[in-house]
């Protein structure tokens, strides 16, 4: 029996459509001591919806948009429970849910458990399970429309979801909980990643499973984010040896996006994120100070983490693709080899 309390925090933004279902799936999974934080980043009408709200649940927030990241903080400076849940607001818990998360964040070395996320109009596939990350920053919905069945296996990741994960409270007070910087976006790769540079893991739990109203969507902030957050993941995090063998194909790999981009009219998002990268070099300095200075992970290490080829498999990838995987994953075979030799 779980003698932890937890405090499961959950942003609220916008119209919310799937919000009343997805608090009452939490309510019904908790136990009796354990709190519902809403955090406010704009909820549509939620004077006349919080009545129908859990009992447990308390509000924070005053409706202004924090992003993921700020909101999250603002839930986790709220909540008084040992354990710290994330979950999405159109995410769906099935029951055990906390429990199995709860003890995955007590297992040894584990950092971040995180769940499995199912799609919720074909709930025998997978969103995701964890996320694969490449070595340029790229990092997707880890077996995205695979069958659930091929993945009830509890394992590290490299990346936990971030619509479904656990920490206690001491792990994400030294980690310092996602970079408020990030705003949306990636954050959970950032934090994945400051938790396996420092020695500890992100584990996959596969008895935490939340159906998951999932759409990817392409608006231009979001491209922006995503391509800005990449960057700053790559530049801050990455230790120093990885850094200079990554940088020479990340230049290949922007060139690539850039035309991506032109091909699919969010050009002026990914110049926009290089530009914010230009005018932020001392922020970016700084940060990279803070999280290498607490390194203890070696750079082969972080290495052995990442893969070679950009597969997201619910998307269709652009004319010439297979060639360049292929020479990302030649180039991406000498440089481990490179990290390997170094650290022996």
């Amino acid at each position: 029996m779980n003698t932890l309390r937890r405090s499961v925090i959950v942003l609220g933004f916008g119209p919310e459509p799937l919000l009343e279902d997805a608090l009452n799936a939490i309510d019904a999974d908790c136990a009796s001591d354990d709190e519902i934080i809403l955090v406010d980043n704009g909820i549509q009408s939620r004077a006349v919806r919080q009545d129908a709200w859990p009992v447990r649940v308390r509000v924070v927030g005053d409706g202004e948009n924090s992003g993921f990241a700020g909101g999250c903080h603002r839930g986790s400076d709220a909540a008084e429970g040992e354990i710290l849940v994330f979950v999405n607001s159109d995410a769906i818990l099935r029951r055990g849910t906390l429990d199995a998360l709860t003890r995955g964040t007590l297992e040894p070395g584990v950092a971040i458990a995180c769940g499995c996320l199912l799609l919720a109009d074909q709930p025998d596939l997978v969103n995701s399970v964890g996320n694969p990350l490449h070595f340029s920053g790229i990092s997707w919905a880890g077996a995205c429309g695979e069958p659930a069945v091929d993945h009830e296996i509890e394992q590290d990741v490299t990346v936990a979801t971030g619509g479904l994960l656990a920490m206690n409270r001491d792990m994400w007070n030294a980690l310092g909980g996602f970079d408020e910087m990030y705003f949306a976006y990636n954050e959970d790769t950032d934090l994945s990643l400051r938790a396996w540079l420092r020695g500890w893991r992100v584990l996959y739990v596969p008895d935490a499973v939340a159906e998951h109203h999932y759409e990817f969507g392409r608006s231009p902030l979001k491209m922006y984010l995503v391509e800005r957050n990449r960057l700053v993941t790559v530049l801050t995090d990455y230790p120093d040896r990885l850094l200079r063998v990554v940088l020479p194909a990340m230049f290949g790999m922007e060139a690539l996006l850039l035309v991506q981009a032109l091909l699919q009219g969010w050009s002026a998002q990914k110049l926009r994120s290089w530009w914010w990268i230009a005018r932020h070099v001392g922020v970016l300095r700084d940060r990279r100070a803070r999280v290498q200075a607490h390194v203890t992970a070696s750079d082969a290490d972080i290495a052995r983490l990442l893969v070679s080829r950009v597969e997201p498999p619910m998307m269709s990838l652009p004319p010439g693709m297979g060639v360049v995987n292929g020479g990302l994953e030649a180039y991406w075979r000498r440089a481990r080899r490179s990290l390997v030799a170094r650290a022996r």
